[in-house]
């Protein structure tokens, strides 16, 4: 019969078991974390965007570490790095009173004098590329791509941070060099070289009793020619003016259309009065020439009755309404008309 300590036995002994079970998890963490932070070392870009991969490990600097080609394939780019992503097609910048076409909320026109004094308003687009050279492209992240930029609603955004960001970077960078380019190429201009129907209200000013012509002269052909010299005056500028602001070639293609020249409403208003003045004077033209026409006619056709009486009676019976049967010329004569 076998005694009590002689039995085998296995005993459960908890102090041993927690320090494996730490160590089994503390191995699981490090290996989700290490699989983590090497399936993150992976990305790629889309077929409309570039990316500038930036370093970002916990050991590791924070400079330009590559840049990765639009609609690439999956690319190491390292453990933690960060990638921006900038538009890599050609993009426009709109500036227009149409609330729902520009890039900025509401009406956005480029307001600006002409060279006598009249305020007009800039109507276009700006159509540019990205320069997408990688030393060019590193240089633009590293001073465009580091800092926030404050948009019209007063939120601060990165230009990498998708349609929005991009927008507050050319709201506070490029649309201050293009406003100067359109105010120094409207200002060498005067208002009726611009827009014909200025002459209207400026001809009307600096007139000291003299009518008016019924039909003023305003220029259209060279008010078509003037915008297309503005226009090209400032593709012509606008380049070298934004490499020398922002401190790099960092677009390519740029190309500005002037699609409208406006007036400010006030002198508009006075417009659509002379040409109402205008139209008036024209009608009442047009009434005095035919009370001229029609005398010349009336003493034409007395001539000719002073010449012929029968022929002025018989003009009278024309004349009588349908219905009379019997014309009394006077002195006791008829004349049946049936």
């Amino acid at each position: 019969m076998a005694t009590p300590h002689s039995r085998s036995s296995v005993r459960f002994e908890p102090r041993r078991v927690l320090p494996i079970t730490g160590a089994v998890l503390a191995g699981a963490v490090v290996l989700i974390v290490g699989l983590t932070a090497v399936i993150g070392g992976f990305d790629k870009t889309a077929g409309g965007e570039v990316g500038v991969v930036r370093n970002g490990g916990w050991f590791d600097n924070n400079r330009v570490r590559q840049v990765i080609s639009p609609a690439s394939g999956l690319t190491w780019t390292g453990t933690y790095s960060t990638t921006h992503r900038y538009p890599a097609q050609q993009r426009f910048y709109t500036i227009t009173s149409d609330t729902k076409r520009g890039d900025r909320t509401g009406v956005d026109v480029v307001n600006t004098p002409s060279s006598d004094g009249v305020e007009m308003g800039i109507e276009g687009t700006i159509y540019f590329t990205l320069n997408l050279d990688p030393d060019t492209l590193k240089v633009f992240d590293t001073k465009f791509g580091t800092r926030q930029f404050r948009g019209v609603d007063g939120e601060l955004r990165y230009a990498y941070d998708g349609d929005e960001g991009w927008s507050t970077f050319l709201d506070a960078i490029v649309r201050p060099v293009i406003d100067n380019d359109l105010r120094i190429q409207i200002n060498s201009f005067r208002c009726a070289e611009l827009v014909s129907s200025c002459a209207l209200v400026q001809n009307g000013a600096q007139r000291t009793g003299t009518p008016a012509p019924a039909n003023p002269d305003t220029g259209g052909q060279t008010n078509n020619t003037n915008i297309a010299k503005v226009q090209e005056a400032v593709n012509s500028s606008l380049p070298k003016d934004l490499a020398e602001m922002l401190g790099g070639t960092f677009f390519e293609g740029i190309k500005f259309n002037l699609a409208r020249v406006t007036l400010p409403q006030t002198v508009q208003d006075a417009v659509n009065k002379a040409q109402a003045a205008y139209a008036q004077v024209s009608e009442a033209q047009a009434r005095v020439a035919q009370a001229k026409a029609e005398a010349e006619a009336n003493k034409t056709r007395q001539q000719g009755y002073d010449a012929c009486s029968a022929c002025a009676q018989i003009d009278i019976i024309k004349a009588l309404p349908p219905g009379v049967t019997t014309y009394a010329p006077g002195a006791g004569a008829t004349v049946p008309l049936k």
